[in-house]
């Protein structure tokens, strides 16, 4: 992590940055002419692009990049947000009132008003570490090498398809505040994977690596992409592939299950990751995507999982997609525990959403967490996973650092599912069930049968009660997430995931026969 702070000065890298300053101060300006009692902006381009290559051939190639940015305030105490790409002083002042009369607007409808947590007016800035750029690499390079991993899967008899995807993004933003703040960034993501999919007449089976929907993503440079080894895992996965066409179901019943990294970490984005969002738990996100069981009442008292489960909001940790220096509220990035020892003690919160806890929870004095994002300059800011982790049993007072070779020797009857196929959870984040692309059963310590459509079910904290083991930071791989969905109108935001493969006692597996 490249961070550095700056008091008493604008911080500026480039001519973007050069840019950036002069649509900031023309915004501030505005801000104060309309007397409002906060301001902020954040003013950014945003560069995307994408290759897909299908059975040898180049599917898609999109690059495509924008600039703006969006203006927030608090007038008569409600909120009012406008947005624009008209970067002239007059499109900016025009902005600015659009905002204000949003505002107005809002405050006509009896609410409480908004108050804002007091926070340090930060001034600094930050860059993803990495060591190369993806955007400098050139097209035909990442062509050639999608190519090559793609062609890698065809030396395999009856694959039917064979796919290679690459992704990288890059955002170059400014926020500033009434309040004083003045924050640059310049966040660089990308990531890959392939898929090979093989058919017979009754069945279509498929195989992902390292990730399904499209790879493993992270915050970093191309150098990451490199050492992905899809290539040399190519021929691999398009075996397992063909191999689950003929595979055994999935048996029904109550198994011990152990679940790879790569599924736990969807397990954690859907169960915890979304049930501690706190403006959900206020009830502000139920007409879209349901509130969370996880009421403010259970704040502090209630029994997520077993005493070993720890489970972190970290926007600090290395190459996951939630870190970042600050968010969107110029709040520097932070590591906080949602569930310590099993016991749910924190939401991820916004400066708004802080203050309205401290007010209506006893006890409760935090301040922002610092999960304030939005997807572009465009989207208004709300809270968002940054990095939900489920922290390695070397740190979970497990007493314990599994490996997983001995949990599995460890396991008598059991199945160890991997890779996420599809998953389902309930409106309060409470009754779920998953389903992976790969399994295979556990029988007296050792990996057996390979296993297809296979599928688990379960009641979050029951389940996370069932946890007896975690492997050790060994396993532990931070899994990027780049397209959760939330908000209306929705946004796509990226998140990031640690966990290392864990045990499960007695879950329900498979389709139950009655």
């Amino acid at each position: 992590m490249v961070f550095t702070d700056r008091v008493g000065s604008s911080p500026t890298s480039g001519t973007s940055f050069m840019n950036f300053d002069h649509i900031a101060h023309t915004a501030l300006n505005a801000l104060e002419l309309s007397r409002v009692s906060y301001g902020d902006l954040k003013v950014g381009q945003y560069q995307k692009e994408h290759i897909a290559t299908k059975d040898g051939v180049v599917e898609a190639m999109e690059s495509n990049d924008s600039m703006g940015y969006g203006i927030r305030v608090v007038k008569d105490g409600r909120w009012g947000f406008a947005a624009s790409s008209d970067l002239s002083s007059a499109g900016i002042h025009a902005t600015v009132k659009k905002a204000v009369v949003l505002a107005r607007a809002a405050a006509t409808v009896k609410a409480d008003p908004v108050i804002l947590t007091q926070e340090s007016p930060l001034r600094g800035t930050y860059k993803t570490p990495y060591a190369e750029d993806p955007f400098t690499v050139s097209m035909d390079e990442k062509v050639s090498f999608l190519l090559a991993a793609d062609e890698s899967q065809r030396r395999v008899k009856h694959l039917k398809i064979s796919q290679a995807y690459y992704t990288g993004w890059k955002q170059e933003k400014l926020f500033a505040s009434t309040q004083g703040h003045w924050i640059t960034q310049t966040l660089v993501e990308c990531g890959g994977g392939i898929e090979a999919t093989a058919t017979n007449a009754s069945d279509v089976q498929s195989r992902s690596f390292p990730n399904s929907f499209r790879g493993q993503f992270v915050t970093g440079g191309f150098e990451n992409v490199r050492g992905m080894k899809l290539i040399d895992n190519g021929q691999r996965i398009a075996e397992e592939a063909v191999a689950l066409l003929s595979a055994d179901e999935c048996p029904g019943g109550k198994r011990d299950i152990i679940l790879d990294g790569n599924q736990l970490a969807l397990q954690i984005h859907e169960s915890c990751g979304h049930a501690t969002e706190g403006d959900r738990a206020l009830g502000w996100e139920a007409s879209y995507a349901g509130t969370t069981f996880l009421t403010p009442d259970k704040l502090g008292i209630f029994r997520y999982g077993a005493p070993i489960v720890n489970l972190t909001a970290d926007a600090t940790v290395p190459l996951g997609l939630g870190t970042f220096g600050y968010d969107d509220e110029g709040v520097a990035a932070q590591r906080r525990y949602l569930v310590r020892n099993g016991i749910f003690v924190d939401y991820q919160t916004s400066r708004e959403v802080a203050s309205i806890l401290q007010k209506t929870v006893p006890g409760y004095d935090r301040s922002s967490g610092g999960t304030v994002r939005s997807e572009g300059w465009g989207h208004l800011p709300m809270i968002r996973m940054t990095n939900i982790n489920l922290e390695p049993g070397d740190n979970a007072q497990s007493g314990k650092a599994w490996k997983l070779s001995d949990l599995l020797a460890d396991t008598k009857n059991g199945i160890f599912f991997s890779t996420n196929k599809s998953w389902s959870i309930d409106d309060k984040r409470l009754n779920f069930q998953f389903g992976t692309e790969i399994a295979w059963e556990i029988k007296n310590g050792k990996r057996g049968r390979m296993l297809k459509n296979a599928t688990y079910t379960g009641m979050t904290p029951v389940f996370w009660g069932s946890c007896d083991a975690i492997c050790g930071r060994d396993h532990w791989v931070v899994w990027g997430t780049p397209n959760c969905g939330k908000g209306q109108p929705s946004q796509l935001m990226h998140t990031g995931h640690g966990a290392s493969p864990a045990r499960f006692r007695g879950v329900d597996v498979g389709v139950l026969k009655r």
